[in-house]
């Protein structure tokens, strides 16, 4: 009905332009607030029938007689009508800004490519986690954002330690350090942390996450050659949002949660604070934990300042404070029992601050910085390694919107130190390394026509490592990385995007291999400043979306990909230790996902299929790279009304390959989860207290690698431990909780 009617001002604007001597009148709607294009305003001459309608990159134009004082008015669903004055003929473009109205459609907005277009009018091929599907998600997981990335086709959470359940995660293959993790842009987990940061996140003050898969170069350079998981968090509104959360598990863990955040027209606050507790969980009965003992705080203030109406200033603190240890329940329980413990305590401290000016013209200068301290032990009975990375990160970007492209330039600085503060280290001085990126970039995202637009970028970088070490000395490295991305839309309901790029990682010692052996017997110092890799990617995906009927959709995402790595950084085993070295060869992942979305009514309905094929072709290895499944299987499936939500989930992975040459078998894992919601009462603005209660039956089937095969052997105080981990350690879990909303 709504193509019909403007079908009707179209032919109606021609008849206009048959009765009158016209001019032409050209129009630009946008976002008022994300300078975002809006297709499918409509534009009314005031009086008359004559009517028009932006496309979609929300130009049009309309057809006025050539005297007289003219009153426009513009419309879109989802925002609030403009009426303006036209007097006598304008020679330039009209730029018209609407502001949403409270009845606003949710519009998912993407903030990782700078643009601040929608999913479906951004090139580069975006996955966005939303509100909805976050809550869903906080229902099975409170503590961190493990289960976010694990149930997302393309990534897999790669557990690196069976007592201590440390874990990292992959993309399409790739070991976790060609993966950037970000918060609002910036690069706080990364490094000595990796291991654990995935464990340590909480997911509650996310307002969306955000994930790309494929080189990201020109924007974020080092280590973004499978993809990025950017973390967005909630700003405040004026609306006041103060929630709370508590959750219990079978498992022995405790979950306590709280949220608050408001704004007025000059300050706003956000402060989020959790406190998660585990006890050692032994799901088998082998006397060794499953699910470590952990005591966990975080602390996360931000503050906003709105000087002026295109004016945002905002600062953030991140404080985490965590205890882990795993090994033998007994002495874990009573430190005077003899037994095998393994500890991560670890401590966070970081900073973020931004500014955003808006200029008129549709600019953006945006200055953002963040500093981040993060200290870990890792202790062992008859070892410890003590560690402290500190790294900052300080960028100035200019976006600037015109008719048909989007500019974005910048510049940024990344600086990175690791020192070894082990009691019995004999390295000196303490510090492992010293590393600064310098890097330029420019984007452009032209809109070619109705059907096209190309995304373009080129990023320079100077890479600068010391490594403190005789065998080694200061050098300085400049990498040039183009990245392209097309978007198609062949129709209304297909559209098709191919986008390629370079790709590179600047040396580190922090790889899964490592972490795998708590650094143990590694030989930090045999990194070289030169060992840089480097990669080539492609991926095309083709995109269809219908309405079957008033409340039904069907939406269908194919994606194809192919990556290589050269230059392999590995970790050896010589007589000195474990050594890094940089390997003769490469290493390709190729695949494809496929995932299928259907919407009926309240009923959400989700399948997704990955198959990824990796060989190593490097020294004198060939075939897949071990613990990578070819094949996974996720389905899932929501209903959700007023006062019911409730889902299922399955999940299969296929074989994977362990080091030994030897296939695991596959598994399939399920999972159940109702949600009960009411309202009562009215808070002191006048709005209703609203809470749920939540129970959630994950891995219900109670799978577990320990029915395959024993994680633990040897005697308890000298055990040897299983390092190919494929299969979820914990098994059948329950937890439920409460959550209000005040």
């Amino acid at each position: 009905m709504r193509n019909v009617i403007l079908l009707l001002l179209l032919s109606t604007a021609s008849f206009g332009r048959a009765v009158y001597r016209p001019d032409t009148l050209r129009i630009s709607v946008r976002h008022a607030v994300i300078k975002q294009a809006i297709p499918g305003a409509t534009i009314l001459l005031i009086g008359t029938t004559t009517g028009t309608a932006t496309d979609t990159a929300g130009f049009t134009q309309i057809q006025l007689p050539s005297t007289g004082t003219h009153r426009l008015r513009i419309s879109a669903v989802g925002f609030q009508s403009v009426l303006y004055t036209v007097t006598g003929s304008l020679s330039d473009t009209l730029h018209i800004a609407l502001h949403p109205s409270e009845e606003e459609l949710d519009v998912v907005t993407v903030s990782s490519t700078r643009g601040g277009r929608s999913v479906a009018d951004e090139p580069t091929r975006v996955e966005v986690i939303d509100g909805e599907e976050l809550d869903e998600k906080a229902n099975m997981q409170p503590a961190n954002i493990s289960v976010l990335l694990r149930e997302s086709p393309g990534i897999q959470v790669q557990q690196t330690s069976v007592t201590s359940a440390n874990a990292t995660f992959r993309i399409q293959g790739l070991d976790g350090r060609y993966t950037q993790l970000l918060q609002d842009g910036l690069p706080l987990y990364s490094g000595f942390s990796s291991g654990l940061s995935l464990m340590q996140v909480p997911p509650l003050n996310l307002k969306q996450v955000e994930l790309i898969k494929g080189c990201q170069s020109t924007l974020y350079g080092s280590g973004a050659i499978a993809g990025l998981v950017n973390l967005v968090t909630k700003e405040p509104t004026r609306e006041r949002d103060l929630s709370f959360l508590i959750n219990g598990t079978s498992g022995l863990g405790l979950d306590l949660n709280g949220y608050y955040a408001q704004r007025n027209e000059k300050i706003g606050l956000t402060f989020y604070a959790t406190r998660n507790l585990q006890r050692a969980y032994d799901a088998n009965s082998d006397q060794f934990s499953d699910l470590p003992q952990i005591a966990r705080t975080t602390l996360q203030p931000k503050f906003f300042w709105y000087p002026g109406a295109t004016t945002t200033v905002s600062a953030g603190l991140i404080w985490t404070n965590e205890q882990r240890t795993g090994g033998y329940v007994p002495t874990i329980q009573n430190k005077a029992t003899p037994g095998y413990t393994e500890v991560n305590n670890s401590r966070r401290l970081a900073t973020q601050f931004r500014l955003e000016k808006r200029f008129t013209g549709d600019a953006l200068l945006t200055i953002k910085n963040s500093f981040s301290r993060f200290k870990r032990a890792i202790i062992l009975p008859d070892y410890q390694f003590d560690g402290l990375q500190q790294s900052s990160f300080t960028e100035v970007s200019y976006f600037k919107h015109r008719a048909k492209s989007d500019w974005i330039t910048g510049l940024n600085i990344w600086t990175d130190t690791f020192s070894d503060d082990s009691p019995a280290s004999t390295f000196s001085p303490s510090t492992i390394y010293k590393q600064t990126i310098a890097g330029v970039f420019i984007q452009n995202t032209l809109t070619l026509s109705d059907r096209f637009s190309l995304e373009t970028g080129l990023r320079a970088d100077a890479v600068t490592t010391h490594v403190y070490s005789p065998a080694d000395s200061p050098k300085s490295k400049l990498f040039l990385l183009p990245r392209f991305s097309l978007l198609y839309r062949a129709s209304q309901h297909l559209t098709s995007r191919l986008g390629g790029g370079l790709g590179y990682k600047a040396p580190t010692i922090f790889t899964e291999d490592a972490e795998r052996l708590s650094f143990r017997n590694v030989n930090l110092h045999s990194i070289r400043s030169d060992q840089t890799e480097s990669s080539t990617g492609l991926n095309l995906d083709i995109n269809y979306r219908t309405q079957l009927g008033d409340a039904t959709t069907l939406a269908i995402n194919q994606l194809f990909f192919y990556t290589q790595l050269n230059r392999l950084t590995v970790l050896t085993n010589q007589s000195d230790g474990y050594n890094f070295r940089t390997a003769t060869g490469h290493l390709s992942t190729r695949g494809s996902e496929t995932n299928v979305r259907f919407v009926y009514h309240d009923l959400h309905t989700f399948l997704g299929y990955s198959f990824i094929d990796t060989q190593r072709q490097y020294d004198n290895l060939t075939g897949v790279i071990p613990l990578t499944a070819r094949h996974r299987l996720y389905f899932t499936t929501l209903y959700e009304t007023d006062k019911v939500k409730t889902g299922f989930e399955a999940f299969y992975s296929g074989p994977q390959q362990r080091t030994n040459g030897t296939n695991a078998p596959s598994y399939w894992t399920m999972g159940y989860m109702i949600e009960r919601k009411w309202s009562f009462g009215r808070g002191p603005a006048g709005n209703r207290t609203k809470g749920s209660i939540f129970i959630n039956f994950e891995n219900f089937l109670d799978v577990r690698q320990s029915r395959f095969e024993p994680l633990v052997s040897g005697t308890i105080t000298q055990p040897t431990f299983v390092t190919d981990i494929y299969a979820p350690t914990d098994g059948r879990i329950i937890n439920g909780g409460i959550k209000l909303k005040l």
